[in-house]
């Protein structure tokens, strides 16, 4: 690897947020390299700005860049402890950071703490680090070369030298989640609760998606979707997700303990819930409802504990057990349960392939296929 440029022009690194519309008045990220000129705008252009960057801002979830500005400030940290410039984007300096990051040899020097070396990343996590370096040097501006031989090279020894299979989250299936509902109280944050992992379940939701609803359409709102209730039959989950708008059919179940859409409706009736975001925050009084959308971190607490609560996988230790579930535990419940055509199941998770289908199908279909009879053994 040739030695990494050090003569680079200098950029204000301490910002990992997304860059302005051409970085007005710097407001929302770091400011351009002094060699490039920052335009004025107008004053009658001004509010234009701002509603252009709210859309450039809509382009990617929240979490998304949150996690971009992680990556930035993580890679712009390493530079100046080991004195590179971050930008321009130098493939050799990437390369050695993310030599830097698998091998655990990244410094960690947080305020008020003694420095050490930080553990080594996952192949998965370095993967996801350059996907938001890219990112960010493209909304500044000047994109990195990903396939430059010093990234491209460097990365492929990683994923042979450290590379493991994926881990994924346990299933919670149809029992599983029987089981876990009953461990659920019947006041009004059990109400929701249930209705939360029944419908998100046999919805076959991402957790973003189920705290994303609201209870009506509102195109001024910031949900991701809303849901429509048709007396009898089911609920008509619409939903805007990562491949596009889609809708989502979630028929009545056959117990009205564990109906997902009976479920629903008690929430919505005991909680009051007009108009705004279908799942709400709860007061400690376990009385009054906010108005403030729920965190989707609330579905992961929830399948967890409900989880272990049902004593769902007790054959393993209790530290194994609480590692196992997440909120992608119902997405993937549901496509391991549902004995139906895999079609069906696609439509309903909104895959654009048969094969990611399989790849949330955790004890489907294993053996059912034998190859060995079929060859005469």
């Amino acid at each position: 690897m040739q030695n990494p440029p050090t003569n680079t022009p200098k950029i204000d690194e301490t910002d990992g947020d997304l860059p302005g519309m051409v970085d007005i008045g710097s407001e929302m990220g770091d400011s351009v390299p002094a060699t490039q000129p920052i335009p004025r705008v107008p004053a009658r252009l001004e509010a234009l700005v701002e509603t252009a960057t709210a859309y450039a801002n809509a382009a990617s979830s929240e979490n998304t860049r949150d996690a971009y500005a992680k990556d930035w400030r993580h890679f712009t940290a390493w530079c100046r402890r080991e004195g590179f410039e971050p930008t321009p984007p130098s493939s050799q300096v990437i390369g050695l950071y993310i030599g830097a990051c698998a091998s655990g040899s990244v410094i960690d020097t947080t305020a008020g703490g003694p420095k050490r070396s930080t553990p080594a990343l996952s192949v998965a996590t370095i993967e996801r680090r350059l996907s938001g370096l890219a990112w960010n040097f493209t909304q500044r501006g000047v994109p990195m070369d990903r396939s430059d031989r010093h990234i491209a090279t460097v990365l492929a020894g990683i994923r042979r030298k450290h590379a493991k299979p994926p881990r994924q989250k346990e299933a919670v299936l149809g029992d599983d989640i029987k089981a876990m509902v009953n461990t659920l109280g019947h006041d009004l944050r059990g109400l929701r609760d249930r209705a939360i992992l029944l419908l998100g379940f046999s919805g076959g939701l991402r957790r973003s998606e189920i705290v994303g609803l609201d209870i009506v359409r509102d195109d001024k709102s910031d949900g991701h979707g809303w849901i429509e209730i048709f007396p009898d039959q089911g609920v008509l989950v619409t939903l805007r997700g990562k491949t596009g708008w889609r809708e989502v059919e979630v028929g009545r179940g056959a117990s009205s303990e564990t109906c997902p859409v009976a479920a629903l409706e008690s929430w919505i009736r005991f909680g009051r819930i007009a108009r705004g975001p279908l799942f709400r925050r709860i007061f400690k009084d376990n009385k009054t409802v906010d108005v403030e959308r729920l965190s989707d971190k609330h579905v992961a607490r929830l399948v967890k504990q409900t989880a272990l609560a049902a004593g769902v996988r007790s054959d393993l230790p209790e530290g194994e057990r609480a590692l196992l579930f997440s909120g992608h535990s119902l997405r993937a419940g549901l496509a391991s349960s549902a004995d139906i055509e895999e079609r069906y199941v696609q439509k309903q998770l909104g895959h654009a392939s048969a094969e990611m289908t399989r790849k949330y199908q955790r004890r489907r279909d294993r053996f059912r296929t034998n190859l060995t009879k079929a060859s005469g053994l």
